[in-house]
């Protein structure tokens, strides 16, 4: 509970006279009170008093209920001015969560765990879908086929060392085959 505590009154403090937030909703003052109802239903419940932990949980609820109603109204004012939205979340006392960005996977081919194997890995064609693995060591004149793969990666063995090795692979789902894609090569280690 301490930790709730405290970042409910980091919140009230650095929001307490800030001109970003002229009217908070909920009143800090309602928040204050909460944190103080909870601070003493939490001694009363350290003290084993009958009771007092039901009470206590009621009044976490509370307070938790209160700071999310908070954060929606950080949120909406951040969101009217959008060129200083981070400072404006960051001035009430919360930090500012990072958009995670995930990049597409692409056919990619990295050196395995042992020698002489490569790892080969490409974006899903479908929910379901099977996968056919060729490479080629002689710049792509003949191709030699790996085992086919029911997901998007596969690891290819007993490679020669030293050499530039090229893969491709194409995918079969239920309305057909793709084609092969274009090839990428590795130096195999």
């Amino acid at each position: 509970m301490p930790a709730l505590i405290t970042y409910a009154m980091r919140i009230v403090t650095a929001m307490t006279g800030n001109p970003a937030f002229p009217t908070p909703l909920p009143a800090l003052a309602a928040v204050t009170a909460a944190v103080i109802s909870l601070q003493t239903a939490e001694q009363s419940a350290l003290a084993r008093t009958k009771g007092a932990v039901a009470t206590r949980n009621e009044q976490r609820t509370a307070l938790v209920s209160l700071l999310q109603h908070l954060k929606a109204y950080i949120q909406v004012t951040a969101d009217a001015n959008p060129e200083n939205a981070a400072s404006i979340i960051e001035s009430a006392g919360v930090a500012v969560r990072k958009a995670t960005v995930r990049k597409p996977r692409v056919f990619s081919a990295k050196p395995g765990a042992n020698s002489r194997t490569v790892e080969l890995v490409t974006a899903s064609a479908a929910r379901r879908a099977s996968y056919e693995w060729q490479y080629s060591s002689d710049g792509g004149k003949t191709w030699v086929s790996a085992a086919s793969t029911l997901q998007a990666k596969t690891t290819v063995t007993g490679l020669t060392a030293g050499t530039t090795v090229e893969f491709r692979f194409k995918s079969v789902v239920k309305t057909g085959e793709s084609d092969w894609s274009p090839p990428v090569s590795i130096l195999v280690k």
